[in-house]
């Protein structure tokens, strides 16, 4: 199977890449810094730096209002979609760690967007069920704990509005969706993805951006 013109990325180009988006802000540039110093055996569930200004993109792109993140770690991920929100907009976030989360109120202050996030200290799944049954989601980022990515998925997909956006990160998770003996998170993220591609309800698409992430429209 040809690889088109796909481009390896080296270190030169995502430097490159990274030159030419929108620069990170002082306060987003301080807590990946604080997010690597203080957790280095955890900072690669940061989503990545490009990221960031691609989720503020889709968020203006999608108009969205209503937010739901699934998985907040430090909070880069929310902060970048929260600053592309209108004031009036929402933004739930959803973890299950007040020391990680912690980090993130404080940047999300600094930043002056706090009034236009909720974070809830619960599993996610909770969280999803207690939400209103009808469509009200314009865009959902999921990148939380991947044995339940088609739980969340299921909880998402049914009260997303119309033309409504996920988006789920770590789709390729290192590489491991390949392997046929993928095991505990690359097995489920396998069994997530082809559960995504055959969901008939939304319209997807996969991207090598940073460790792969799908699109998906709801129809």
């Amino acid at each position: 199977m040809s690889k088109g013109n796909t481009t390896k990325i080296t270190d030169e180009l995502y430097a490159y890449v990274l030159a030419h988006n929108p620069p990170l802000d002082a306060v987003q540039r301080e807590l990946i810094r604080t997010t690597w110093e203080r957790f280095p055996d955890s900072a690669m569930m940061q989503s990545a730096e490009e990221q960031g200004p691609l989720l503020a993109f889709l968020v203006r792109l999608t108009g969205a209002r209503h937010i739901v993140e699934v998985g907040t770690f430090t909070g880069f991920s929310a902060l970048s979609m929260a600053q592309a929100l209108p004031r009036d907009g929402r933004l739930i976030a959803c973890d299950v760690s007040e020391e990680w989360t912690a980090y993130g109120r404080e940047a999300w202050a600094r930043a002056g967007v706090a009034d236009r996030i909720e974070l809830r200290i619960a599993p996610a799944r909770d969280t999803l069920r207690a939400m209103p049954d009808e469509p009200h989601i314009d865009l959902a980022y999921l990148d939380a704990d991947k044995v339940n990515y088609i739980a969340y998925w299921e909880e998402l997909v049914p009260r997303l509005r119309q033309g409504g956006l996920i988006v789920s990160d770590n789709v390729l998770y290192g590489g491991a969706v390949v392997d046929p003996d993928a095991t505990g998170g690359g097995a489920a993220i396998k069994e997530f993805n082809a559960h995504v591609a055959a969901d008939r309800r939304m319209e997807s698409v996969m991207l090598p951006v940073s460790d792969g992430i799908t699109l998906s429209r709801k129809r």
